[in-house]
């Protein structure tokens, strides 16, 4: 009889959720507000804004909690899965870009983590196709971090 390997399932890519409200006074305050009285820490975030209404993407280290309270509080939102990349240094930024290009791997968007404890840089980045992100920047000596890497 010959043993069949199994491959272990790897962990996660990085949960973003894009929170979508009205452009309004205070709702920034009232979505950080909430995720903060119940110890659920926001690691990224960027806003687009636009007259009437505003998208709020954020990353967090409980995805799990952060869902249930959005979905309690309601606020409407989306999930997605975002590349999260570290960088040593700010020189890495170009040689990050360099390898996208290379691979024609078209970002969406992308944005910054709130300083990391190591002093090491952290973006986030929307792409057109993760699990080719993914390779190609392994191949190119980037970590790739996983949601249990910057979870609780």
């Amino acid at each position: 009889m010959v043993a069949k390997a199994i491959s272990a399932r790897q962990p996660s890519l990085v949960k973003q959720f894009s929170v979508f409200t009205a452009n309004r006074l205070g709702r920034l305050y009232d979505l950080t507000a909430l995720l903060g009285s119940h110890q659920v820490h926001v690691l990224a975030l960027t806003v687009l804004d636009t007259t009437d209404s505003a998208i709020i993407r954020l990353v967090t280290d409980d995805p799990e909690r952060a869902r249930e309270l959005l979905h309690q509080n309601e606020f409407a939102y989306t999930e997605s899965e975002v590349i999260v990349v570290e960088l040593d240094s700010t020189t890495e930024l170009g040689k990050l870009m360099a390898a996208l290009l290379e691979a024609e791997i078209n970002i969406n968007y992308l944005y910054s983590f709130i300083p990391h404890p190591q002093g090491k840089s952290i973006m986030a980045l929307s792409m057109e196709d993760n699990e080719m992100a993914e390779k190609v920047l392994t191949r190119h000596q980037f970590r790739v971090l996983r949601q249990t890497d910057i979870s609780r």
